[in-house]
């Protein structure tokens, strides 16, 4: 769900992430427009169809350097190397649960305060991006259940309780 002032309702983005590989990150939207973002080797490409692949390093978006680091981590249950790039914070239980990750890279701190990851026993349902700056509105990837759950829900402030509901 992407949210701004511009925008009369958040705009709903369906499709998918994959890891291919451990050092590779793809994000495939299907709706409401069909893009590909790879993140792979430093640089990303972003596939449009009808457009020419944009191509960019990493080094220009350290939140995307971040976001390929963390999921990797994730993924592969490597708490060593999330702390690499991340200062850790949970709370909750293993029924409800909250895991804020707050960058240690300057960079990436610049433009991302912090990511905060809410779920429910093994599912990870929400991933709240929070901007550094102020005034800036977080944005939320609803995965599995929750994402099931927004159906036809438009409102910021309801997708907002929709994602935090997974801590209680």
């Amino acid at each position: 769900m992407r949210d701004s002032k511009l925008l009369q309702e958040p705009l709903r983005i369906a499709g998918e992430y994959r890891r291919p590989d451990a050092d590779t990150l793809v994000r495939e939207v299907r709706a409401p427009y069909a893009e590909t973002t790879t993140i792979r080797a430093g640089e990303v490409s972003i596939a449009r169809s009808g457009k020419a692949t944009r191509r960019f390093s990493l080094s220009r978006a350290p939140e995307l350097a971040g976001l390929q680091a963390s999921f990797g981590a994730l993924l592969a249950g490597d708490r060593k190397r999330l702390e690499q790039h991340y200062t850790l914070a949970s709370e909750g239980s293993r029924e409800r649960w909250t895991l804020v990750l707050t960058p240690k890279d300057a960079a990436m701190a610049e433009k991302v305060r912090a990511i905060a990851l809410y779920g429910r026993g093994a599912e990870l349902r929400c991933i709240e991006t929070r901007p550094a700056a102020d005034g800036g509105q977080a944005q939320r990837t609803l995965l599995a259940g929750a994402a099931r759950e927004a159906g036809d829900v438009a409102s910021a402030t309801a997708l907002a309780a929709l994602c935090h509901a997974a801590q209680g």
